[in-house]
């Protein structure tokens, strides 16, 4: 096969052409070029020495002008890339006392409630706060079928920004983590919905139209986990249906999980544990809410107040108060 061949010329640029093809079908191609001038066995044997696949001694005396990995004699075809996103905890990285509030649902707060949470926070001077999911309602854009003198999503924004701000004045000089709970992933729903287009542009996301950059809050979404030292904290919607409203949610957690973990969104305080057969201790913690216990679409239900603090050991241990408020003060039994 020399370069002054017209039908190695062909064959060679084929093989620069397509340099992923199939040899065969490379080979019926260069056939067809050639009007017939070769056959298929003899166009084969060309396109395998553009590709180096005709055993080393041919390589000694002509250079491949395209080079594959062999695959078992077998023509490579592409692995597609993966499309899958990295699924990583959020580590607070602090050691001490982590403030956990969780289901807030602002503008639906109540104020006593949320008022005594954060005065407990402060008094345990606590190294971070963490707001554990639904700390927006966002009534207004949800699914579900709404009051009309309730739709104002501008107004509900407006609140959310207000309460951040302040919460940063509670505590001015600590990491503050806000992970998205189903709440807060409405508005992103909503933008699929009604504005596909603009929807992935960095502009139109949560932590931008809440001002988190300009407050030093940190978002945390995807349902991701939080991790305060070896404690796995959820909100509670990423373990999807199935055990949605147990007698005991710390039980349910448990069942679900075979892990110890601390959630909100059930809005009742409770805790389970469970030892294995070598005494090994599971230990599940679901916290109260703070927003309003009466609520139109659940008038009656089993919901309590409360929030909960971690106390990160160095080296990851910890221990958690998971406290209930009644009254506007807060009980620990």
């Amino acid at each position: 096969m020399t370069a002054a061949d017209p039908i190695t010329a062909m064959a060679r640029r084929l093989a620069l052409a397509h340099p992923d093809a199939p040899i065969r079908t490379l080979a019926r191609r260069l056939v067809a070029d050639a009007n017939g001038a070769i056959t298929l066995n003899q166009a084969r044997l060309r396109m395998q020495r553009c590709f180096g696949k005709q055993g080393v001694q041919a390589r000694r005396h002509v250079k491949p002008v395209v080079t594959r990995p062999d695959r078992n004699g077998a023509d490579p075809l592409p692995l597609p890339p993966s499309r899958a996103a990295a699924w990583t905890p959020h580590d607070l990285g602090v050691t001490g006392m982590v403030g956990v509030l969780s289901d807030i649902h602002i503008p639906y707060h109540d104020e006593k409630a949320l008022r005594a949470a954060v005065d407990c926070l402060k008094a345990e001077r606590v190294a971070a706060v963490l707001l554990n999911g639904d700390f927006a309602d966002f009534y207004s854009i949800s699914r579900h079928e709404k009051d009309p003198k309730e739709r104002n999503f501008k107004r509900e924004l407006g609140d959310v920004r207000a309460f951040l701000r302040w919460l940063r004045g509670e505590f001015p000089s600590v990491p503050i983590v806000a992970k998205a709970g189903n709440h807060e992933e409405r508005f992103e729903k909503w933008l699929f919905q009604h504005a596909p287009e603009i929807s992935d542009d960095p502009i139109m996301g949560l932590d931008n139209w809440l001002g988190f950059k300009d407050l030093g809050i940190t978002l945390v979404a995807d349902k991701r986990i939080v991790l305060a030292g070896e404690l796995p904290i959820l909100h509670g919607h990423e373990k999807g249906n199935g055990i949605s409203s147990p007698v005991n949610q710390a039980r349910g957690a448990f069942l679900r999980l075979h892990h110890t973990v601390l959630e909100g969104h059930g809005h009742r305080t409770s805790t389970h544990s469970e030892p294995d057969m070598f005494g090994r201790e599971t230990v599940c913690f679901s916290t109260g809410c703070l927003c309003d216990l009466r609520p139109a679409y659940a008038v009656l239900n089993k919901w309590n107040h409360g929030a909960a603090l971690v106390d990160v050991h160095a080296g990851g241990e910890f221990d958690v108060q998971n406290f209930r408020i009644a009254d506007g003060k807060v009980r620990t039994s």
